[in-house]
């Protein structure tokens, strides 16, 4: 891949990844963008960025062709939560942005596209305890839907046209520089920020919901190595399951104890606790173990130890 395009960049993931790709295939290589959104001072500054939408099809493609684009990463999406109060807008931005990445890069014959999925796409049917890679796919949310569909619509391009597309479901992504955008997962993420701010923290769902999550250099290396990986062993193509740690609320709040035993947590659970209730607790991920050598490196207090340095440190200088 000589120029890579990263669609929706100024997001949780999306800002990380640029700056992750940039330092591996230089600067002047990953172009970032965005609809609206500002991006941060390290992403606009470090190499190339562009402002359009991705439901507008001629915008995209005069963006590929200006910079000579053969890879677009395809992170413009509107999240579960944020989803269930505009639908429409989701599906318009979740399914009619990916028609316009994977026909560009068909009618440019790029030479690659990722374009990530999620644990959403799981609902009533699947099992609990760990979701298969194959499995029941019936979620309750309109971002699961399109994830679902999308994933499709991903392996219809591989198989009609020969386009390699690859995609991974992550997990919930827990960050310490990016807030999140609007997910069910996003209590994993804001507890930390709470627990240093203001030693507390009123959570969103209950006390024992226990979901699949990452951390978010896991996070990169996961996307990195899929990218990296040889088209030619891959059996699954868009649908990759992919895990690192599985854990409660309560669990989460214990580790945070660990280190501030004055911390304390409410449960105030809200229209997201069905969300997250319609998820499984784990994931299978057997699939990306063999076919790509997929493997983490966090556990939870490895991950909260680091969370609460960072956060407190940017605590410290008034940066949150």
């Amino acid at each position: 891949m000589k120029k890579i395009l990263i669609v929706g960049a100024v997001g949780q993931i999306g800002s990380e990844l640029t700056m992750e790709l940039r330092r591996i295939y230089g600067n002047d290589n990953v172009i970032a963008s965005t609809r609206k959104s500002p991006p941060s001072e390290m992403v606009a500054n470090s190499g190339p960025f562009e402002y359009f939408d991705v439901v507008n099809k001629q915008a995209l493609e005069d963006v590929c062709k200006k910079h000579g684009v053969d890879c677009i990463i395809n992170m413009a999406a509107i999240l579960s939560a944020v989803g269930e109060q505009n639908p429409l807008q989701a599906w318009d931005i979740n399914m009619n942005g990916l028609f316009n990445v994977l026909e560009v890069a068909r009618e440019m014959k790029m030479e690659q596209v990722l374009v990530p999925s999620s644990i959403a796409v799981f609902g009533p049917g699947t099992p609990l305890d760990c979701a298969p890679q194959e499995t029941v796919l019936k979620p309750s949310t309109m971002y699961g839907i399109t994830k679902v569909a999308g994933e499709l619509v991903a392996d219809y391009y591989v198989k009609k046209y020969g386009l390699d597309v690859r995609g991974l479901r992550y997990p919930g992504i827990i960050s310490n520089e990016t807030l999140p955008g609007g997910g069910t997962t996003d209590y994993a993420v804001a507890i930390y920020y709470d627990a240093i701010k203001y030693g507390k923290y009123t959570c969103f769902v209950k006390e024992d919901t226990r979901l699949p999550m990452m951390y978010m250099p896991d996070c990169l290396k996961a996307t990195v190595d899929l990218m990296q990986a040889d088209f030619s062993t891959l059996k699954h193509h868009s649908d990759f399951n992919v895990g690192a740690m599985s854990f409660s609320v309560k669990d989460l709040a214990d580790s945070i104890k660990k280190y501030i035993p004055t911390f304390t947590i409410e449960y105030k659970p809200d229209f997201r606790q069905a969300i997250a209730d319609s998820w499984p607790d784990a994931v299978d991920d057997k699939a990306a173990r063999e076919e790509w050598g997929w493997s983490p490196s966090f556990d939870l207090d490895m991950m909260t130890q680091d969370m609460l340095k960072v956060i407190g440190e940017k605590h410290k200088k008034g940066l949150i």
